[in-house]
């Protein structure tokens, strides 16, 4: 079952979804979620309470992407290129379960800092 979210991070309140496998159904069994948001390139992420396998992952991922890194632990926001990224694609550290999408503008994660407090809340 899909999940409507919001995730507010910077002074940002984003809207996105999360997909219906069972990964983003712990996640959402989980939510609320705060946390202290880590970037790497144009990728947030951070630890969250919820011990998943790999589910059908994902190397190369679209903008807006969110995804789960299961060595981390951690809910990944996907909005451009990451170190590990060759040419235009979007390349996470390693693969990861593809969790969801933001809805509209992902780019304006661009304003959020390493350290902001982040929250993932259910919306509908």
């Amino acid at each position: 079952m899909a999940h409507e979210i919001r995730i507010i991070a910077g002074g940002l309140a984003v809207d996105a979804n999360l997909n219906d496998t069972e990964t983003a159904g712990a996640i959402a069994a989980a939510l609320p979620i705060k946390a202290s948001a880590n970037t790497w390139g144009d990728e947030i992420y951070f630890g969250i309470p919820v011990d998943a396998g790999l589910e059908d992952g994902r190397e190369v991922v679209e903008l807006g992407a969110l995804g789960y890194w299961p060595p981390g632990r951690a809910f990944c926001i996907f909005f451009g290129r990451t170190p590990a990224s060759q040419g235009d694609e979007i390349r996470p550290a390693s693969a990861v379960t593809v969790i969801g999408r933001v809805s509209g503008d992902p780019t304006v994660f661009k304003q959020v800092k390493s350290g902001a407090q982040i929250t993932i809340e259910i919306t509908g």
